[in-house]
């Protein structure tokens, strides 16, 4: 069982809503969890929206617990970080929950990005029917010809011609392009690759799926698992125009925008990670008190009493450190907390792996069938520690700023 979050500071309207998103899991989505799993369909067919998401989704918004992830906006919920962290939690339990509050990557972070930096326009072109829950989107960052764990060599080109934009370039692990509701994705590129900083060569365009130009390759299956109808797309562009209008911010704001939308959508995947990391926990306890070997209950052998209290210690620390972030992110800004953003990047996936695991462990060869949810949860977690910077690269930043203090020319000792 997950912490009180009354012991953290969570204001009384963050407390109200999770009370309310509780009911709701237990009244409308538990029940229908595993025919979610089976309506996944087949061959073509299993890219087109799932039936009873989109029931679960009309009863969500009706119920007002949509949009719960923008703080400090007007077109959210108006939850801090630390408000919405023990809400992320409930949602992670399940593999389709966070969508049905229209709360899910990468629509999440795309809406950030227009609530942050879009203009009116696009705004109201893309943002609106985003929060209406209507279509969804993609981000593009990702290529497979480069090193893309650093920003700054993506090799996709985008150059003005008049009233226009021409985007050439090839990306993968373009999230959400397989499902028939894209319609826009969030394309980085270069428009200034002799620019001598190089975080200021790459910009940020919005390019619409349906754009000439614009072919989904094929779909990139994550430890087997296509992740439909979402999926993650190979995605070529191949002199796509679009408006001048489309480029977001102005050009050579790319690498800023891509730090302002990775760092909220870095510590939401860490707060559904703990979700999943609780769940992964109670299946364990579960199946352990439920069968018998050599003798005696799976519970009473001392190696698993290890791993539960090892769990339970992992778990908990890993919220605590979220908790942190999310109110450093909420007080003193994400540019501040950036050290903490990625100590809870690094430390969440690891714990989540680590503890699913241990479950599969427990569940033998039902643990990697899909009678469970344990495979799939540990295709996430396993992914979340390459997504969004993998491993190294956050323990080399924390590495850094630690370093840092300690070069400021005093000595101490």
């Amino acid at each position: 069982m997950s912490a009180d979050p009354r012991l953290f500071g969570v204001s009384p309207r963050g407390l109200e809503l999770r009370e309310r998103l509780l009911a709701f899991m237990n009244e409308h989505y538990w029940p229908r969890e595993a025919a979610l799993y089976a309506e996944v369909g087949q061959g073509e067919t299993r890219w087109k929206p799932l039936r009873l998401l989109e029931e679960l989704k009309a009863e969500a918004k009706a119920a007002g617990l949509w949009n719960l992830f923008l703080p400090e906006s007007e077109y959210g919920a108006g939850l801090t970080n630390l408000d919405y962290a023990p809400l992320a939690e409930i949602t992670g339990r399940s593999h389709f929950a966070a969508e049905v509050f229209n709360c899910s990557a990468p629509d999440s972070g795309n809406m950030e990005v227009l609530v942050r930096y879009g203009s009116r326009e696009q705004k109201k072109r893309w943002l609106e029917p985003l929060l209406a829950g209507e279509i969804r989107s993609g981000f593009a960052m990702t290529e497979p010809d480069v090193a893309s764990s650093d920003a700054t060599n993506v090799e996709t080109e985008i150059r003005r011609d008049g009233d226009e934009y021409v985007i050439d370039g090839r990306k993968w692990w373009t999230s959400g392009a397989n499902d028939t509701r894209c319609e826009i994705l969030i394309v980085m590129g270069k428009t200034d690759a002799a620019n001598p900083d190089r975080h200021r060569q790459q910009s940020m365009i919005l390019v619409p799926l349906a754009a000439p130009g614009v072919k989904v390759e094929r779909f990139v299956p994550v430890f087997g698992y296509d992740d439909a109808p979402h999926g993650h797309a190979e995605v070529t562009f191949t002199g796509v125009r679009v408006p001048a209008e489309n480029i977001i911010l102005g050009e050579g704001r790319g690498f800023e925008i891509a730090q302002g939308r990775l760092g909220p959508g870095r510590i939401h995947h860490c707060m559904r990670l703990i979700g999943a990391s609780e769940r992964a926990l109670e299946l364990m306890c579960r199946r352990l008190l439920s069968r018998t070997a050599f003798g005696k209950p799976l519970a009473a052998q001392s190696v698993w009493h290890e791993r539960i209290a090892e769990a339970r210690a992992m778990i908990d620390q890993a919220r605590l450190l979220t908790l942190h972030a999310a109110r450093l992110m909420d007080t003193v800004g994400n540019k501040v907390a950036q050290r903490e953003i990625a100590l809870i990047k690094i430390v969440a996936p690891n714990v989540a792996c680590k503890v699913i695991d241990w479950a599969i462990q427990a569940h033998g060869g039902c643990g990697v069938s899909d009678d469970v949810p344990l495979a799939w949860m540990y295709a996430g977690a396993r992914s979340l520690r390459i997504a969004d910077g993998p491993d190294e690269v956050h323990r080399a930043h924390v590495a850094k700023l630690e370093l840092k203090t300690y070069m400021v020319g005093r000595r101490e000792g």
